[in-house]
């Protein structure tokens, strides 16, 4: 089975992503290479920090690894949080500091439209590939369900009345940003590296 580091100390990350590529690819986690600092993400955008953590650890590894970015881009604000949505309270902000601050920011606002994008960089000796993943949905009002993490609670996909907060971990690894771009990912690991 293939063996890649997916560069993230994000443990809901590694587990989304675990159950979506189990089977077919064996990620190792920073910790289990040994690797325990944080990775500064200093770029102006989602893929550009994607980009930099997987250089980052492929240059100190000398082994394949990937890294993801993740952003809530909402219209109404011009985009934001979008890279700063784990920041966006605050630096050391929780995910309900995150969403309170965002609802704050959206009230009196009719128009809710929001999309998460991820992109994901995967660094090999060859080259650096990215993958992205978009799901388009809304903000609502009030935080609903206790599943997921981050903007979660808030967000309703296209299609469905659930937030993904209040699906399994199951239906929302099916349609999620991270999901899509997590495949993409999967498929090209499976057809191209050995």
């Amino acid at each position: 089975m293939k063996e890649i580091i997916f560069a993230t100390n994000n443990q809901h990350k590694l587990e989304e992503i675990t159950t979506i590529t189990k089977d077919k690819i064996k990620l190792l986690s920073l910790k289990e290479i040994g690797f325990y600092e944080d990775i500064t993400e200093t770029s102006a955008t989602i893929e550009g920090n994607a980009i930099q953590k997987a250089t980052y650890i492929f240059d100190r590894f000398a082994k394949e690894c990937f890294a993801d970015d993740t952003g809530l881009e909402v219209e109404a604000l011009d985009g934001a949080p979008g890279v700063w949505s784990a920041r966006y309270a605050g630096e050391n902000a929780t995910y309900q500091e995150n969403v309170i601050k965002l609802l704050d920011a959206l009230k009196g606002t009719t128009n809710r439209k929001a999309r998460f994008k991820t992109v994901i960089a995967l660094k090999t000796n060859e080259e650096t590939t990215t993958f992205e993943g978009i799901i388009n949905g809304q903000i609502i009002e009030t935080a609903r369900g206790n599943s997921g993490f981050g903007y979660d609670p808030v967000f309703v996909p296209e299609g469905y009345e659930q937030t993904f907060a209040e699906m399994s971990s199951e239906q929302k690894n099916k349609i999620s940003h991270r999901a899509l771009a997590t495949i993409k990912l999967t498929n090209y690991l499976l057809n191209n590296l050995r």
